[in-house]
């Protein structure tokens, strides 16, 4: 079911991606739309783990600076059957981890220094299974492509208004002839929040996801349990000095960067009293 529903975000991301290409510039529109897409793809195939541990500050570490983290790290991996990945820490006070990397292979793992220091060895142990789970459902490959096919909708509804102002509609004269100029504003203001609903979708998604597999992998979810509750405890009260907003959303949890109901509605990530609650339900398969 999982699989069948990002299947299905990603899907309506593309098509709500050629509708406003379509519209606006008509079968040319759509064709530069997915031209746009796939170069954008391209380029966070290839450089979105680089871009996020550099905005980060993450530093290369060794298994004699770490050892602990090493440990961890290379016994889940061996239960995963995945490559161990490379191993960053950020220096940073609030607790927090991400996994970044196109494929299994190119796959890097950042904890801060926050987190070291808070989790015990079986918290530490759920935080990095999640992250692993990351990492062998292809997740951030995914979320990459969600977030560039949304950012070329933001781009083409932005160009779509430009044109409104200097009155080229683009799409069929009919369009612009029968009221098309009313659905152009339309499409302009919901087809960008459009997307971000259905991007925030995909991300909430995912998490449920690596929470569940992560648990299977180590073969209970209680550490994880006991660390999403510390991470949510210090994360309230400790704002991140390291970790960009546009990093947050590969996070276990999400840095302080504000509070409140609204952020958390429109947060990429589902609230930690849902995923603890999910966690708490499973039955756990231990994973081969």
């Amino acid at each position: 079911m999982r699989v069948f529903r990002t299947t299905f975000l990603l899907v309506a991301l593309t098509l709500l991606l050629m509708l406003i290409g379509r519209y606006f510039g008509g079968r040319g529109g759509m064709t530069l739309a997915l031209g746009f897409a796939v170069v954008m793809n391209a380029f966070a195939y290839f450089f979105s783990d680089k871009i996020a541990l550099m905005s980060s500050g993450a530093k290369p570490v060794s298994r004699e600076q770490l050892p602990r983290l090493y440990a961890v790290m290379e016994r889940l991996a061996s239960k995963a059957n995945l490559p161990v990945p490379k191993l960053y820490l950020v220096p940073d006070a609030a607790p927090n981890a991400f996994a970044t990397g196109r494929d299994p292979r190119h796959a890097s793992v950042a904890v801060t220094q926050g987190l070291l220091e808070l989790m015990n060895d079986e918290e530490l142990e759920g935080v990095i299974a999640h992250e692993l789970s990351h990492v062998r459902n292809y997740d951030i490959l995914i979320s990459s492509i969600a977030a560039t096919i949304a950012g070329a909708i933001f781009h083409l509804a932005s160009m779509g208004r430009w044109a409104m102002i200097f009155g080229g509609w683009g799409g069929d004269r009919d369009d612009r002839d029968g009221g098309g100029g009313i659905a152009a504003i339309m499409m302009l203001i919901f087809a960008p929040f459009a997307a971000f609903l259905l991007q925030l979708g995909l991300s909430r998604e995912r998490e449920y996801s690596a929470d569940a597999t992560g648990a299977r992998t180590v073969g209970n979810p209680y550490g994880l349990i006991s660390a999403l509750q510390k991470l949510g405890t210090y994360n309230n009260r400790i704002p991140t000095t390291a970790i960009s907003p546009s990093t947050s959303s590969l996070c276990i949890v999400k840095p302080l960067f504000g509070g409140g109901s609204f952020t958390t509605l429109f947060s990429t990530h589902p609230a930690l009293a849902d995923r603890i609650a999910k966690l708490r339900e499973m039955t756990i398969i231990p994973q081969r």
